[in-house]
């Protein structure tokens, strides 16, 4: 116990961060050395609005971006997204921000709490595998609503997504992602306040003291059970995951914006956040390779707007299919083998599109998995699809367990031949080792998007996102996802 507090005390002090290796961002980080965390990491905040970002992170950016518009714009025609812009229309509030795919403006911090859950309700927005943060639902949402606020650019917007992405990933590697569910807590709720407030608080233009106050306002929010599991209607979970996040970092920063002054070193000090939140905290993971290492890059965008850990099973077994010409026929049995830490998450959950069995055994049986049939509840009894569910068994695996391919999957075949099959699926499609085209991008937001806007407005959007960085203000899009 002793050893443990005295390790606890050592990673308060300065000493224990790591030297940053240089990047264009050194002058930000390495202006003060012996500046704690807090201090660093505004420093840094205030500073990367300014700066020119590599056109590799360009173009992953705008695919996020375009990714979870689809998703926002998709996700206001399902239940939680319908309820909670019904929910926020009540609220009224200065009409400072758009809520997607619908007629009406609010405030900033109401229109990031409706879009963010718009865009998790439909399981379509994109995942980080090692830290298992859903940065883009919680991320962009507050970026919009703060670019809408403030009359911001396309570029400005972009280096604000890219913050904060940085943010909320960074968050539970200081933290340890495992560690973070270990308490009971949901990893995904716990980074999607420190994502907001990347991207709000650039967007903003906070002068370093602000950034402080705004990380602690952040930080006094942070929240998230890993209770969400037991959602069966997916809406507190699209809450959870994006909603609160959203919230909590546009509140936090337009409060610094009208004045209100707080603690400028929560990340440091007696009671900080990491050593509140985490057993082994490390805390230079906040800073480590800031401006040369960004997560924008590292998510994984989905083929599937299914629960993550359910794209390589579906990759793996519609892969056989096809190679083998699979039908519930010649079918006698499916072995799903999952990472250990994914039978939770996956394994007979109530909602259609987070349950593996139900989604394999609508794969076996269609040969795709739409949209529209991912979350179909009624599928969940069709007697066809219950005939194949009853065939297939989860199974978790230790070997899967993989920190640099930690969302594997393994499907193993029977037929009623006896004959066995296999495939794993190491990275499936949409990850940064196996990643998609703009135009693969492109097709599944148009996939999204035209049923609500209609083919005309969505590829004007699909095309000024493409080119975001030449937008002037934001809020010319504003005709574009909106009804």
């Amino acid at each position: 116990m002793h050893q443990a507090l005295s390790r606890r005390r050592l990673l308060l002090s300065a000493g224990a961060f790591a030297t940053l290796a240089a990047s264009p961002f050194r002058c930000a980080l390495a202006a003060d050395g012996a500046a704690g965390v807090t201090a660093r990491l505004a420093r840094y905040m205030a500073a990367a609005r300014r700066q020119e970002l590599p056109d590799a992170v360009i173009l992953a950016c705008k695919h996020r971006i375009l990714d979870t518009v689809g998703a926002m714009v998709s996700g206001s025609r399902m239940k939680p997204g319908m309820m909670a812009t019904k929910y926020v229309r009540t609220l009224g509030g200065e009409p400072q921000a758009s809520v997607v795919g619908s007629d009406f403006h609010t405030t900033a911090i109401n229109a990031a709490l409706a879009n963010a859950m718009c865009a998790h309700s439909n399981e379509t927005d994109d995942f980080e595998p090692v830290t298992k943060a859903h940065p883009g639902s919680s991320v962009i949402p507050a970026a919009l609503a703060m670019s809408e606020k403030e009359g911001r650019s396309g570029a400005e917007f972009i280096r604000a997504v890219t913050l904060g992405y940085d943010l909320a990933c960074r968050l539970l590697m200081a933290l340890g992602p495992d560690l973070v569910r270990g308490t009971h807590r949901s990893a995904e709720g716990t980074a999607s306040t420190f994502g907001a407030l990347g991207a709000a608080a650039s967007l903003a233009q906070l002068d370093e003291q602000g950034m402080r106050f705004a990380i602690s306002y952040s930080a006094q929010q942070v929240s998230g059970l890993w209770s969400w599991v037991k959602d069966k209607d997916h809406i507190e979970k699209a809450f959870d995951f994006a909603g609160m996040g959203a919230r909590n970092g546009v509140m936090a920063v337009t409060m610094v914006q009208a004045g209100l002054t707080g603690v400028d070193d929560v990340l440091d000090g007696t009671h900080n956040l990491f050593i509140a939140l985490s057993t082994e905290p490390k805390p230079e993971q906040m800073l480590d390779g800031l401006g040369h290492r960004f997560y924008v890059t590292e998510t994984a965008i989905k083929t599937y707007s299914v629960g993550y850990p359910i794209q390589s099973p579906l990759d793996a077994l519609l892969s056989l299919r096809k190679q083998h010409d699979l039908t519930p026929e010649n079918v006698r049995s499916i072995l799903v083998k999952l990472p250990t830490d994914a039978m939770g998450i996956v394994g007979e959950s109530a909602m259609p599109d987070v349950n593996c069995q139900h989604l394999v055994a609508l794969a076996l049986v269609k040969g795709a998995v739409s949209f529209a049939d991912s979350h179909d509840t009624a599928l969940m009894h069709d007697p066809k699809i219950l005939e194949q569910r009853a065939k297939i068994t989860l199974a978790g695996d230790n070997a899967l367990m993989d920190p640099a391919a930690p969302r594997g999957a393994i499907v193993e075949v029977t037929l009623v031949d006896g004959r066995k099959l296999d495939h794993f699926t190491k990275f499936p499609p949409g990850t940064k080792e196996n990643p998609l085209s703009t135009e693969a991008v492109s097709a599944k937001a148009r996939d999204l998007m035209a049923p609500v806007l209609g083919a005309e407005k969505t590829e004007k959007l699909i095309a000024q996102i493409n080119a975001l960085e030449h937008v002037e203000d934001v809020r010319a899009l504003r005709p574009l996802f909106t009804t």
